[in-house]
C-alpha cells in the first residue's frame, strides 16, 4: 500500500507539472503580438514590462487650466512678463504641452516720467516752436525666435485701483503695452497666428488696450484674452499718450485719403483695411427736447457739403416729434429711437441730467467704427480719415482730459454693458458723460485741435470784436448760445455778460454759410418761434441797459426768419 501511494503521488505531481508547463506556454503565446508580429519592434524584457513606472507629472500652474482647452495639441512656448523669479510656478515638467518659457524683463521707468508728461495740457501742433515729442516708456526688445510665443502670461499691477475713478499709472501702462508688443511680435510671422494673453491680477488688463470682446474667460484673478493682433498693433503705433498727434501712415495720410478716397472706399459705408472691410459711419444724439434739431440738420448738411458719403446715424428719444424726424431724415440721418439714460451724478432738471444717453452710441453694433459728433457742430473740411484712428481718439480739453464732442469709437455690446455697470460707481467731475468717460478712458489718443475747435475766447479777448479762428479748421464746436437761437445778423452771445467768452461774428457767419447751402425745405426747421424771438429781444434790452461796449442792440435786424415765425 505504501508503494502504491508513492506512485500515485508521483503521477499527481507530474500532472501538475505538465499543467503548469502548458499554462506558461499559453502566457508566452499571449505576449507574442507585442513583439513578434512586427520584426521592426525589438523584444522587450519581461522585467521591464512588469516593473516600468509611470512618468512623474508635476502640477501645472493655475492659469494653465484656464487655457489648455484652447491650445493646439502641440508643444507651446510661453512668455512670462512682470513675474518675479520667486513667483514663477513650477510647470516645466514631463507630461505638459509646454515646450519652453521665455522670461521677459522690463527696464525701470525714468524717475521724471509722470502721467502728466504723457498727457500735457497743450502741445505745439503746428510746430511753430518745436515738434512735440513723447517721453519714452521702455518696452522690451523682442526679435527673431524670441518673439515667437503662443501664450503671454503677465502679472498686472493693481495698486491704487479704485471703483470710483480711473487709475492713471505709468507702470501699469508700461506692463500692458509690453504685453501687447509681445503678442503682436509673436504674430508677425503668420497672419493667421493666434496668440493668447493671460493676465494675473484682481483688476485685469487696461480695457483701453485689451477689449472686452477679446476676453475668452475669467476665473478669479485670472483673465484669458485672445486679442485681435491687427487692432492691437494699431494701438502700439499710436503715441504713448496725448503728448503727440500720431501722423497717419503714408497710405492713410489725410491728404492722400482725400485724393484716393474713391479707391480706398469699397462702398458708401465700407472702408478697406488690412484686416478686411469695415463698416463705418458718423453718429450723433438728440434727447429730452427739440432744441438741437436744427443743429443736427446743419451738422448732417456740413458733412455732405464736405464731400463725405458715409452713413450718418442719429439716435433720438421719444421727445423728437414726427415732423422733426421727417426733416432729420431728409437731411441724411438714419434714425434710431433709443431710451435716454439719466446721469447718476447730475442734479435733477440740470442741463446734463440725461447726458449719459450718449453711451447708447456703443450699442450701434452693426458698425465697426463710428465718429461721434455733437449736434452743436459743423464740419468745415472732409474728416473721413478719422475712421483710420482707434478707440478712443478725441481732441484735448483740459489737463489730462479730452472733449467728448468728437470721438472715434468702436461699438460693442459687452463694452456698453461695462460702461453701464461702471456708470454708477465712477464719479463724473462735471456730472455728465464727459466727466465719466474721462475716468473710464484714462488712456486716449489726441486728435488735432483743428478737428474740434471750440468757439471760446478767453478773458484776455473779451473786449475785442475781432475774434477769428484759423481758416484751416476741419470742425467747429459752437459753445454758448447756438447760432440758430440768435438772429443771423450778429452773434447774440455779445448781449449777455456771462456768454461773451463765446461771442464771435466771423465764427457765427461760418454756421450760416452752411445754412445758406441747405435746401429750402430744411431751412424751415431752423426758423424762429415767438419764444425764441422774445428771448433775443430781452437780451438786447439787457445789453443796452448795461451799456455793453459792442452796442449790438443798435443793429437793425434784417433776419428774414423774423417775418415768418414758426408759430
Amino acid at each position: 500500500m505504501g508503494l502504491k501511494n508513492k506512485k500515485k503521488s508521483r503521477r499527481i505531481l507530474m500532472f501538475y507539472l505538465t499543467l503548469m508547463s502548458f499554462s506558461f506556454l499559453g502566457l508566452v503565446v499571449t505576449f507574442k503580438p507585442l513583439f513578434l508580429l512586427n520584426p521592426m519592434i525589438s523584444s522587450p524584457s519581461i522585467v521591464e514590462i512588469r516593473y516600468s513606472l509611470p512618468t512623474k507629472v508635476n502640477r501645472n500652474p493655475r492659469w494653465f487650466g484656464l487655457i489648455k482647452n484652447h491650445l493646439p495639441e502641440k508643444n507651446i512656448r510661453v512668455g512670462l512678463l512682470n513675474i518675479e523669479e520667486n513667483e514663477r510656478e513650477s510647470y516645466e515638467a514631463t507630461g505638459t504641452s509646454i515646450l519652453e518659457t521665455m522670461h521677459v524683463t522690463l527696464d525701470p521707468l525714468p524717475k521724471n516720467l509722470t502721467w502728466e508728461s504723457l498727457f500735457p495740457v497743450w502741445i505745439d501742433e503746428d510746430h511753430r516752436w518745436h515738434a512735440p515729442k513723447c517721453p519714452e516708456v521702455p518696452l522690451p526688445r523682442v526679435e527673431g525666435s524670441d518673439a515667437d510665443v503662443d501664450v503671454v502670461v503677465v502679472k498686472v499691477p493693481c495698486d491704487g485701483v479704485r471703483e470710483d475713478k480711473g487709475l492713471r499709472d505709468v507702470f501699469r501702462l508700461q506692463v500692458n503695452l509690453a504685453a501687447a508688443k509681445l503678442a503682436v511680435e509673436s504674430g508677425r510671422r503668420n497672419v493667421d497666428r493666434t496668440v493668447y494673453v493671460v493676465f494675473i491680477g484682481s483688476c485685469g488688463p487696461m480695457h483701453e488696450i485689451f477689449r472686452c470682446d477679446e476676453r475668452v474667460r475669467r476665473v478669479g484673478e485670472y483673465w484669458l484674452y485672445r486679442p485681435n493682433l491687427e487692432k492691437l498693433k494699431q494701438k502700439l503705433v499710436m503715441p504713448v499718450g496725448s503728448c503727440q498727434i500720431q501722423p497717419l501712415p503714408a497710405q492713410l495720410d489725410q491728404e492722400a485719403w482725400r485724393r484716393q478716397k474713391n479707391e480706398t472706399l469699397t462702398s458708401r459705408t465700407t472702408l478697406s483695411s488690412s484686416s478686411g472691410a469695415q463698416r463705418v459711419g458718423y453718429v450723433t444724439l438728440l434727447h429730452s427736447s427739440e432744441v438741437y434739431v436744427c443743429g443736427a440738420i446743419a451738422l448732417a448738411q456740413s458733412i455732405r457739403q464736405s464731400g463725405s458719403t458715409h452713413d450718418m446715424i442719429l439716435l433720438h428719444d421719444k421727445s423728437i416729434t414726427n415732423a422733426s424726424r421727417v426733416g432729420l431724415s431728409r437731411a441724411g440721418w438714419k434714425l434710431r429711437q433709443v431710451e435716454r439714460i439719466r446721469s447718476p451724478f447730475s442734479k435733477k432738471d440740470s442741463y446734463n441730467e440725461w447726458n449719459y444717453s450718449k453711451l447708447r452710441v456703443w450699442q450701434v453694433t452693426d458698425y465697426d467704427k463710428l465718429v461721434f459728433i455733437d449736434a452743436d457742430f459743423i464740419i468745415a473740411k472732409n474728416v473721413d480719415y478719422l475712421f483710420s484712428y482707434p478707440q478712443l481718439s478725441a481732441a484735448g480739453n483740459d489737463r489730462v482730459l479730452f472733449n467728448s464732442g468728437v470721438m472715434v469709437l468702436e461699438p460693442s455690446a459687452c463694452l456698453f454693458k461695462e460702461l453701464m455697470l461702471n456708470s454708477f460707481k465712477i464719479k463724473s467731475y462735471n456730472g455728465g458723460d464727459q466727466g465719466f468717460l474721462n475716468e473710464y478712458y484714462v488712456w486716449w489718443h489726441r486728435l488735432s485741435k483743428h478737428v474740434n475747435t471750440m468757439k471760446y475766447f478767453g478773458a484776455e479777448s473779451k473786449n475785442s470784436q475781432k475774434r477769428h479762428l484759423p481758416d484751416n479748421l476741419e470742425g467747429i464746436h459752437y459753445l454758448g448760445l447756438k447760432p440758430w437761437l440768435c438772429y443771423r445778423d450778429y452773434d447774440c452771445n455779445w448781449d449777455l455778460k456771462s456768454r461773451r467768452v463765446y461771442a464771435s461774428e466771423s465764427v457765427h457767419e461760418k454756421w450760416w454759410k452752411v445754412y445758406d447751402k441747405m435746401p429750402k425745405k430744411l431751412r424751415g426747421y431752423c426758423g424762429l418761434t415767438r419764444k425764441m424771438e422774445k428771448n433775443i429781444e430781452k437780451w438786447r434790452k439787457m445789453a443796452k441797459v448795461k451799456g455793453l461796449p459792442e452796442r449790438h442792440w443798435r443793429i437793425q435786424v434784417r433776419d428774414p426768419r423774423k417775418k415768418n415765425l414758426l408759430d
